[in-house]
């Protein structure tokens, strides 16, 4: 795992706010989709994306890439976000967010656009998938140790479904080492707060009973997060799992934390807010678009 120096989390500071204002011009655009997970997220796809991913954009099926798997798809705006300007697709598309005939679906459709690993929409498959995936890179590989990572995102609130699990018995059984899961545990979903809809916790310790080697961090601190994902990369005879403690809405102070912006899109008044906010980085800096 590379060493994050201080210039570089700077450079990912900024990126992850480019990500960001990609996100609100995507919704406003589009006028419809979710706002709060993929603000929320932008900080763990920037690291992902920028610095921890073995991939080539421009070869997308190169067959030693890592895998990401999305399992919350409605937040995949933060995903064609970062991907496009990690080089994957032209930043210009992401204006065609929701549209008829884009690639860019509201839940990732792996058909129309090569470079994502899976289609997802109904919450709780993705860790399912991605034990199927590494389970199958097991058998490909007998003969020697794969070097690929599966990573799988989920959002806390569909841990409520039982097929995560499933899957989650099923890879602490297979010492699915190679596998990485990240939960985004900002604590609200469609209908609130986790804690009110189906409480969790303790978190850590369902998944550590499976024979999961668990992790608890600030889903926003680079440092941390890094360090955390060096740990679960090597992490010899069980999968891991990374709860990343999120700010719904991160970036914009009208939005986070508040369990109605998960589904709901900014309006033009709104959007240019949440511009202004984040091209002055709450204020810090004057904006070259004053």
């Amino acid at each position: 795992m590379a060493h994050l120096s201080d210039h570089k989390v700077k450079k990912l500071e900024l990126q992850a706010n480019e990500i960001r204002k990609s996100v609100i011009e995507m919704l406003v655009e589009a006028g419809s989709g979710h706002t709060a997970g993929p603000l929320g997220m932008a900080d763990i796809f920037t690291l992902l994306y920028f610095h921890i991913l073995k991939q080539k954009p421009k070869d997308p099926s190169w067959p030693d890439r890592d895998r990401v798997i999305l399992s919350n798809g409605h937040i995949c705006p933060v995903l064609y976000a970062a991907m496009a300007h990690a080089g994957f697709l032209p930043l210009k598309e992401l204006a065609t967010l929701r549209k008829f005939g884009s690639r860019l679906q509201g839940h990732p459709h792996r058909e129309w656009l090569p470079a994502l690993e899976t289609s997802s929409g109904p919450l709780g498959s993705g860790l399912s998938q991605a034990v199927g995936m590494a389970l199958a890179d097991r058998m490909d590989n007998r003969e020697m140790t794969s070097r690929k990572h599966f990573y799988v995102l989920m959002g806390d609130g569909e841990l409520d479904c039982g097929q995560v699990w499933e899957a989650a018995m099923q890879a602490g059984k297979e010492k699915i080492h190679n596998l990485i899961a990240i939960v985004d545990r900002n604590n609200i979903q469609i209908d609130g707060y986790t804690w009110d809809v189906m409480p969790l916790e303790p978190l850590y310790e369902k998944f550590e009973s499976f024979n999961w080697h668990v992790q608890e961090v600030d889903g926003h601190n680079f440092e941390a997060l890094n360090d955390a994902l060096g740990q679960a990369q090597t992490a010899y005879d069980k999968p891991s799992l990374i709860i990343a403690h999120t700010i719904p809405g991160k970036g914009v102070e009208e939005f986070e934390r508040d369990f109605r912006w998960h589904g709901k899109p900014p309006n033009a008044e709104e959007a240019k807010m949440a511009l202004a906010e984040l091209r002055t980085l709450g204020g810090k800096i004057k904006s070259e678009h004053e």
